[in-house]
C-alpha cells in the first residue's frame, strides 16, 4: 500500500511501513520504534528458530535491528519493508551460523516458560532440536516458508535465491526431518522407539514443524530485544 503524502491539502495520512521507514530517515525519533513493535514478534521468531539459542538470537536480532536503522535511507522499495526486515534478520542469523560453525560451542538447553503438556513439550523440543542438525540455509528456508507462513517467492526475496532454491532446499529439509522425527510417526503404547528409514521417509514432515511455531506463537513477546530499539543518534537505547 502506497502512503498517502500528509502535505497535501485534504489528503489523509497513511501510517504504513513504508510512511514510518521513509519518516526515520528524515529524522523523525518515533517512527523506527513503531516500525519495530510491529514486527518484532515475527522477527524474534525467524531468529529465535534459525540459530535455537535464546541468547545468540537475541543478539543477532539486535545487529539486524541497528543495521535497518542505519540503512533506511537506502530501502529503495523493491520490496515490502517486512520482506526488508526479514532478510536483514536472517542474514544476521546466517553470519552467526557460519562463525559458530567455524569456532564450535556447546549452546546450554533453551528454556521455555510456556505451559504445556509434556507430551508438547516434548514434540516441541524434538523439533527444535531436529532443526537444528539440518544446514542453515535449509533451516532458513524451512523457518520462512513451514513456521512463518512466507510464500516460495517471498521466502526467495528474503533469502535471495531463485524460488526453485527454496523448492528444493525446503523438499531436502523436510526429507531430513521425517528420518530425524520418525519417532513421531511411530510410537509405541505411547513410548518411543527409533525409527527406521523407510522408502517413505522423504515424505515431508509439516505437523511438527507446525506444531513448533503454535507454541512459539504462545511463549512471551521479545520484549527483552524489542525493548533495545536504537535511538535517534544511531546508538542502543539505554547505552
Amino acid at each position: 500500500m502506497r502512503a498517502v503524502d500528509a502535505a497535501k491539502p485534504g489528503a489523509r495520512e497513511v501510517r504504513d511501513d513504508a510512511w514510518l521507514l521513509r519518516a526515520h530517515a528524515s529524522g523523525d525519533p518515533n517512527a523506527f520504534a513503531e516500525l519495530v513493535r510491529r514486527h518484532r514478534d515475527r522477527l524474534w521468531a525467524v531468529a529465535l528458530r534459525t540459530l535455537g539459542d535464546r541468547e545468540e538470537a537475541a543478539d543477532a536480532l539486535q545487529d539486524a535491528l541497528l543495521s535497518a536503522f542505519r540503512a533506511a535511507g537506502n530501502f529503495r522499495g523493491d520490496s515490502a519493508v517486512t520482506t526488508w526486515l526479514h532478510r536483514i534478520v536472517v542474514n544476521a542469523c546466517l553470519d552467526r551460523v557460519r562463525r559458530r560453525q567455524a569456532r564450535p560451542t556447546v549452546p546450554l538447553p533453551e528454556t521455555d516458560v510456556t505451559p504445556a503438556p509434556a507430551t508438547d513439550r516434548d514434540t516441541v523440543m524434538d523439533v527444535r532440536q531436529a532443526l537444528q542438525q539440518i544446514p542453515a540455509e535449509q533451516r532458513a528456508a524451512l523457518v520462512l516458508v513451514d513456521v512463518q507462513g512466507y510464500g516460495v517467492a517471498e521466502a526467495a526475496v528474503i533469502l535471495g535465491v531463485a524460488e526453485g532454491t527454496i523448492k528444493s532446499r525446503c523438499a531436502r529439509g523436510r526429507a531430513r526431518l521425517a528420518v530425524l522425527l520418525g519417532h513421531l510417526r511411530n510410537p509405541v503404547d505411547g513410548g518411543r522407539v527409533p525409527s527406521e528409514v523407510r522408502a517413505d521417509a522423504a515424505a515431508p514432515v509439516r505437523t511438527p514443524v507446525r506444531a513448533d511455531a503454535a507454541a512459539e506463537a504462545r511463549a512471551e513477546p521479545a520484549t527483552d530485544v524489542a525493548g533495545d530499539v536504537p535511538s535517534a543518534s544511531g546508538k542502543e537505547s539505554g547505552a
